[in-house]
């Protein structure tokens, strides 16, 4: 009888990461585990360290020490590029699209690491060619329709509305095929019902697009509807970890970070 244990592979692991900027530690021995199918937080105030990890799991920093594995695959000190080749799919604080450039051509955009027709065979528009751009007009009708506003494909991207613009750039991100998509405080300047729903459409593209979430949020009423595990940082070290209601009454994250208020408000 056979006694090896077979491990699950996590779709995105940080193992041990710290971050040194000269004399100061921005993030300290902090290991992270995206399990697959989920949808997880990383929370903290402001300074906690959270955008320095981000952008360690997406590679515009390399860890001081520490690595970071994508389906089991070491992507420490990968280039953003290969990263989201391999799989790592992001959005952006603010938001980063081609404003003279319709919904449709946003999102073919994200297809990049997916075709192969050079730039030789672009300019000679070879049969080669022509099918991939057919192939890529279509897949992005199909992000746009998955994401509610495939109406606009032809609009350029600087004319939809604030929440339509958000849901492009979950199309864009989408369009990679990622394993883990991670989106950077996505409901930003929304209204709480428009928070809302973005919550309901945030597990709607984990269950229909097969990928896992990472979100980092300030609005506390996002993360405890949306999250299935929440990681707490604080100057730099994890503080807390565990599912919404430990969270939610962990004494140190209370004192920390959510105030006497539990989770009420936001934490600007």
């Amino acid at each position: 009888m056979s006694t090896d244990v077979v491990t699950e592979v996590m779709p995105l692991t940080a193992s041990n990461i710290t971050v040194r900027f000269g004399g100061l530690v921005a993030v300290k021995d902090v290991s992270f585990t995206v399990p697959p199918a989920s949808i997880v937080s990383l929370i903290g105030p402001n300074g906690a360290g959270k955008t320095t990890f981000f952008n360690v799991l997406t590679g515009l920093y390399r860890p001081t020490t520490g690595s970071v594995a994508l389906n089991g695959k070491d992507i420490t000190g990968q280039t953003p590029h290969k990263i989201a080749s391999l799989g790592l799919g992001r959005t952006f604080q603010n938001i980063r699209l081609f404003g003279l450039m319709t919904a449709a051509e946003n999102v073919m955009v994200g297809m990049h690491s997916h075709t192969t027709s050079n730039i030789v065979q672009i300019v000679a528009r070879t049969r080669h060619q022509r099918r991939e751009e057919v192939e890529s007009r279509e897949f992005a009708q199909e992000m746009l329709d998955f994401v509610g506003i495939g109406r606009h494909s032809e609009e350029y991207a600087r004319n939809l509305s604030y929440g339509d613009q958000r849901r492009l750039e979950v199309a864009r991100a989408l369009a990679l095929r990622p394993k883990v998509l991670l989106l950077d405080e996505p409901t930003a300047g929304m209204n709480p019902q428009e928070s809302a729903v973005f919550v309901d459409f945030v597990r709607r593209v984990r269950d229909e697009q097969g990928v896992s979430i990472l979100l980092i949020e300030h609005d506390m009423s996002v993360v405890m509807r949306a999250s299935e595990r929440i990681t707490v940082l604080d100057q730099g070290e994890k503080i807390a970890e565990g599912g919404p209601d430990d969270i939610r009454n962990n004494p140190r994250v209370v004192e920390a970070y959510l105030g006497r208020t539990g989770t009420e408000g936001s934490a600007r």
